[in-house]
C-alpha cells in the first residue's frame, strides 16, 4: 500500500466539514493521538476545544498544531476529566466529542489498577455524562484491541472477544459497556474505536510505558540495546496515525445507524516484532549505515500481553467508509523522518516499552 489521497468517503466528510464547520471537543488533546486529531480539525476550519491535564501530554504538541488553523478556532482547557465541572465546561455548545484521554499501558495498569480505573472508567463516565447533559450529536471514544484478551481467532472480529488479560483491558471493555448503555438509556449516540497499535508523529519515546516504535527508533539512533519481550514472534497490527484520524471523523459524522457499535481501527496487516525491528533498522540504516548491524536483545515475556493481534476491518469499511491510506511500510516511511528530527538522542539505555494501543 502506498500512501495517497484521502479515500472517497473521507474526502466527502472533509469537504462537508469545510463547508459546514462544527464545534468539537478533543480530550487528551496534548497527547499523541489527540494532538493529531486537533491538527486535522483545525486544518478543516473547525472550532476545537482541547482538554488535557498534561499527565501524559505535552504543551509542545499543542504548539505544533496551533499553527494549522486560525488562533481563534482553538480553545484549550487545562483540567482533569474526572472533574464534572471541567467536562461540563468543555462540552457546552459542542457538536462532537472525540474522547482520547486515558492512562494507557498494560504494565502500568498491572502495577496500579486503581489509578487506571479511576482515569479510564470514572474519567470516561464523567466526560460521557457531560456530553449527555450538553446534548452533543455524537460521542466517539478510543477503545483498544486489548479487549480481545486471550481470544485465539485471527483476525479479530468485533463480535468475538476472549477473557481480558489486564486491568487496562478491563477499563476499555467497561467503557464500551457504558457507552452502549448511555445510548440505549439516554439516547446519546456513541461509537467506539478499537485502536490497534498506533504509531506516528508526536508519539513520545520517553518514559517507562513508551510504545515500541519510537522507543526502538531512539535506541537505534543512540546505539542503545533494543529489547524485545519474549521470542519476538509476538505480532501486532500496527496502524499509522493518519488512519486513526480518518476513522474518528468518519465515526463522528456517519449515519445514526452506525452508532451504538465498536469498530476495529487498523490496517489488517500482521507484523511480528522481529519483522518490525528489521523495518526500523533498515529504514534508519538508509540515513546511517552503522545502524544496519543492530540486533535485538531478548527479555522475559510480560504479564498481560496478548500473543497475536490482527484486525478484521471489514465492519469499519462497510459501515463507516473507512479505508486505510497507510500500511506499516508507508506509515514508517513518513514517521521515520519525524522520529529522526524529534526523538531525543540520549545515551541513557532504557528497555523499550510495550506494544500498546
Amino acid at each position: 500500500m502506498t500512501a495517497g489521497q484521502a479515500p472517497e468517503a473521507y474526502a466527502r466528510v472533509r469537504d462537508k466539514l469545510k463547508t459546514n464547520p462544527k464545534t468539537w471537543v478533543v480530550t487528551g488533546a496534548a497527547g499523541f493521538i489527540g494532538s493529531n486529531l486537533v491538527g486535522e480539525l483545525l486544518s478543516l476550519d473547525q472550532k476545537v476545544i482541547g482538554l488535557d491535564n498534561f499527565s501524559t501530554g505535552y504543551q509542545k504538541n499543542l504548539d505544533d498544531v496551533a499553527r494549522l488553523g486560525a488562533p481563534e478556532q482553538f480553545f484549550f482547557i487545562q483540567g482533569d476529566i474526572r472533574r464534572p465541572e471541567v467536562c461540563e465546561a468543555a462540552c457546552s455548545g459542542v457538536d462532537y466529542v472525540l474522547h482520547q484521554a486515558a492512562l494507557g499501558s498494560v504494565p502500568r495498569s498491572v502495577g496500579d489498577p486503581l489509578t487506571s480505573n479511576d482515569v479510564n472508567v470514572t474519567g470516561f463516565l464523567t466526560v460521557l455524562s457531560a456530553a449527555k447533559a450538553a446534548n452533543v450529536a455524537r460521542f466517539v471514544y478510543a477503545s483498544s484491541s486489548s479487549v480481545y484478551g486471550d481470544a485465539t481467532e485471527i483476525p479479530q472480529r468485533e463480535s468475538r472477544v476472549g477473557r481480558l488479560l489486564s486491568p487496562y483491558a478491563a477499563t476499555k471493555a467497561t467503557n464500551e459497556v457504558y457507552a452502549s448503555v448511555f445510548q440505549r438509556t439516554y439516547g446519546v449516540e456513541t461509537v467506539g474505536l478499537r485502536y490497534f497499535n498506533v504509531f506516528g508523529p508526536r508519539q513520545d519515546p520517553n518514559g517507562a510505558y513508551a510504545a515500541v516504535i519510537p522507543r526502538w527508533v531512539q535506541h537505534l539512533l543512540t546505539r542503545d540495546p533494543c529489547v524485545v519481550f519474549g521470542d519476538g514472534e509476538t505480532s501486532r497490527d500496527f496502524c499509522y496515525i493518519a488512519n486513526v484520524v480518518q476513522a474518528n471523523l468518519l465515526a463522528a459524522t456517519a449515519d445514526s445507524a452506525a452508532t451504538d457499535e465498536v469498530y476495529n481501527v487498523a490496517c489488517g496487516q500482521q507484523t511480528s516484532l522481529i519483522q518490525l525491528f528489521r523495518l526500523l533498522r533498515d529504514g534508519l540504516a538508509e540515513y546511517d549505515s552503522a545502524i544496519a548491524g543492530a540486533t535485538l536483545t531478548h527479555g522475559q515475556p510480560r504479564v498481560g500481553d496478548i500473543r497475536h493481534s490482527l484486525a478484521d476491518i471489514g465492519k469499519a469499511r462497510r459501515r463507516l467508509g473507512y479505508q486505510p491510506t497507510h500500511d506499516v511500510a508507508s506509515g514508517l516511511q513518513e514517521a521515520l523522518a519525524w522520529y529522526r528530527a524529534n526523538v531525543e538522542q540520549s545515551s541513557e539505555a532504557v528497555a523499550p516499552g510495550e506494544t500498546r494501543t
